[in-house]
């Protein structure tokens, strides 16, 4: 008896711990109620409250952007669940897992994981929560550009959302449908959908994070830049940062970013929308982002056209307010070109002051590009070869192999010593040429003793 009393008495401790990480997290002490909660996990050895500070502890990471760090807690949860042999926990966790490397845009493992969550034969819980496995799915084939697909995915979210009365979810499907039809290009219906969820935040949100507002007027002022409207983009999109700036959501930060120098390119502002893509571009190699990149990169390359055309106008007729690349996008495009290939790594400091070779700007060369620290051995040089002796009777020089048809024309052409083409014995001898048979040889003429051989 006094063993269950301790038990439930731990339960208690353990429910206390987390609620009070929650208070922490909801007044934006993200830190404290990280801590909090980490402590709770170390100390419980209760499955149930391991598996639900797990669940904190991967949307905290989610929302800030350390995806890696989110992966790795979806994968402790799946142990914790399959210990206490529920379906629901485990569909759960198989759902976080899927969130993670949607995330990390591993999109065929979300795919993947997705499937095996709608396999799984749960309870009532499991099955409310097939519209947010229905929603990664569809965020998955959507990032694979497999648009039939996630279409019907969304579709069957949004179905769940109404059968289900989930506001939450609704409005996250109405945001990933504006996401959709951006990339489709029908941008009435992009800028529907997100105007649908920022009703449903104005109706029903009184009690939810402000990430649901921020996030649907993030994808209006998407869908405001896409339609030309860009001073509506603009007040959509810092009204979106400030409160991605109050709560330290990063991913959310370079979105933004990233869509401040969308605005600023269509503005034909090229030198104000390089640097706010080079704060997105830190942001998301920080947290993982590729897809996100990819986007980056795209934006850069159209500054690049934007500058290129502009530099076509002739410099009689350019105006002198016209936009110009700053210095920044050369480093830009170092950052662009080398940031995610493979770098050797640092050499020793024995090695880092090792002088350079004698070949050239960069010295003896090693396996990984690096100077050599010993010098370059000389190259043996081939002997030269051998002159030819000209052997008709009136030509004694000797000749190199280059010249040997110059010479043969020279004697076809009958400019020989008779004028006539032939020897000195009058035969009709060609001028054969054949190595010099005396280890005396030189550049023009032989010495007088090879001069009447043969």
């Amino acid at each position: 008896m006094r063993l269950f009393n301790a038990w439930e008495m731990g339960q208690d401790q353990t429910k206390q711990q987390i609620e009070k990480g929650l208070h922490l997290y909801q007044s934006n002490q993200t830190e404290k109620a990280l801590r909090v909660w980490m402590r709770v996990l170390e100390k419980s050895a209760d499955p149930a409250g391991r598996f639900r500070v797990l669940g904190c502890l991967i949307t905290a990471h989610a929302e800030m952007g350390r995806y890696k760090d989110m992966l790795k807690f979806a994968v402790v949860q799946i142990d914790t669940a399959r210990e206490l042999e529920d379906p629901d926990y485990l569909t759960e966790s198989y759902l976080n897992l899927a969130r993670s490397n949607e995330k990390l845009c591993e999109f065929q493992k979300t795919i993947s994981y997705c499937k095996t969550c709608l396999n799984m034969q749960g309870t009532t819980v499991s099955l409310q929560l097939n519209g947010q496995v229905s929603l990664s799915m569809g965020n998955a084939f959507l990032g694979l550009s497999i648009f039939q697909k996630a279409l019907e995915c969304f579709e069957k979210a949004l179905r769940y959302a109404h059968n289900n009365d989930d506001k939450m979810l609704e409005c996250r499907v109405c945001c990933s449908l504006g996401n959709f039809y951006a990339q489709i290009k029908d941008y009435e219906k992009a800028l529907f959908f997100p105007c649908k969820a920022a009703e449903l935040v104005n109706d029903y949100g009184k009690g939810w994070s402000l990430k649901y507002r921020a996030m649907s007027q993030y994808h209006m002022a998407v869908a405001y830049r896409k339609l030309g409207r860009l001073a509506d983009a603009m007040d959509c999109c810092e009204e979106s940062m400030k409160i991605a700036l109050q709560h330290g959501d990063r991913p959310l930060q370079a979105l933004c970013l990233l869509c401040f120098a969308d605005i600023h390119r269509s503005r034909k502002d090229v030198q104000t929308a390089i640097p706010r893509y080079d704060s997105s571009m830190s942001i998301m190699t920080e947290i993982g982002n590729r897809l996100g990149l990819i986007q980056v990169l795209l934006g850069v390359t159209k500054c690049w056209m934007i500058q290129k055309e502009l530099d076509k106008v002739p410099p009689d007729r350019r105006d002198p307010g016209m936009p110009q690349l700053p210095p920044l996008v050369g480093e830009a495009r170092l950052r662009l070109t080398r940031r995610h290939r493979w770098a050797p790594p640092p050499l020793p400091e024995a090695l880092q002051a090792v002088p350079v070779g004698p070949r050239g700007r960069g010295g003896r060369r090693g396996p990984l590009g690096l100077p050599s620290a010993r010098p370059a051995p000389a190259r043996p040089r081939s002997p030269p070869p051998p002159p030819l002796l000209c052997t008709g009777m009136d030509c004694n020089k000797s000749v190199w192999p280059g010249k040997r048809r110059a010479c043969l024309r020279r004697r076809a052409r009958g400019r020989g010593g008779t004028g006539s083409g032939r020897g000195r014995d009058g035969s009709n001898a060609r001028c054969r040429l054949r190595p010099c048979p005396a280890p005396g040889w030189r550049r023009g003429h032989h010495s007088a003793d090879l001069a009447g051989g043969t």
